[in-house]
């Protein structure tokens, strides 16, 4: 079997003096699965994405992500975490509009203390490879969306991260740009990378992962498999 790369053991997290967002959450991915996160707005998917990239901590119960309990670190250390072993797609890119889009995917690597050629020759292979090299010069303002959501892939995979977490990836992109880049997320689960998707899309979530969580007011309400239900 597979080593885990997310386990969270009887999670818990509240805000404020409102229900909790999730409740006793005990959940594993393995190395290599694709897995996609459902829920209706409020059911828990952002806090869960949050846990798991260490953005957030929990009120109860552990999270460790690529071996390392990440609800026990500070914030230096979650920063120096994430940034080496997660990678992060937003719906809304988060590019740097003043950056150069080799820039903006150089970026993570340099804040991770890699050299500015190796940084460079990473950036360049991943662009190539995700069909985006010949904007490399360009800022993000002058390309389409599903241009900008493959540069933001780029960036997040220029650490070789151990996780990609997806929020939401497609949500601001068209029908067409939103398969492209369900496309280009099953490539990269096939190429052995673990992908975790948060989304609304249900076509999106069949397209391109093979395991299905649905949150429940802040509970695992299921956990399917193409195969059936686990």
């Amino acid at each position: 079997m597979t080593t885990p790369v997310i386990e969270l053991r009887d999670v818990s997290r509240g805000y404020d003096d409102g229900p909790p967002a999730l409740r006793d959450v005990t959940l594993t991915v393995r190395e290599g699965e694709a897995v996609a996160v459902l829920g209706p707005s409020g059911s828990g998917k952002s806090t869960l994405l949050n846990l798991i990239a260490g953005l957030d901590r929990p009120d109860r119960g552990t999270v460790t992500v690529d071996g390392v309990r990440v609800d026990a670190l500070g914030e230096a250390a979650s920063a120096r975490h994430r940034r080496a072993r997660v990678g992060l797609v937003f719906q809304f890119f988060n590019l740097l509009d003043d950056l150069t889009v080799t820039d903006n995917v150089v970026l993570p690597a340099r804040l991770a203390g890699t050299n500015r050629r190796a940084a460079a020759e990473r950036a360049a292979e991943l662009l190539d490879r995700l069909g985006v090299a010949r904007h490399a010069d360009a800022y993000p303002g002058r390309l389409s969306g599903g241009e900008r959501q493959r540069v933001a892939v780029a960036r997040a995979l220029v650490n070789r991260p151990a996780l990609l977490l997806a929020d939401e990836p497609t949500g601001a992109l068209d029908t067409a740009s939103g398969q492209d880049v369900g496309a280009l997320l099953t490539e990269l689960n096939a190429a052995g990378q673990t992908l975790v998707v948060v989304t609304h899309d249900l076509a999106l979530a069949r397209s391109c992962t093979r395991r299905t969580v649905r949150l429940v007011d802040g509970r695992i309400a299921g956990d399917e498999t193409a195969e059936g239900a686990r």
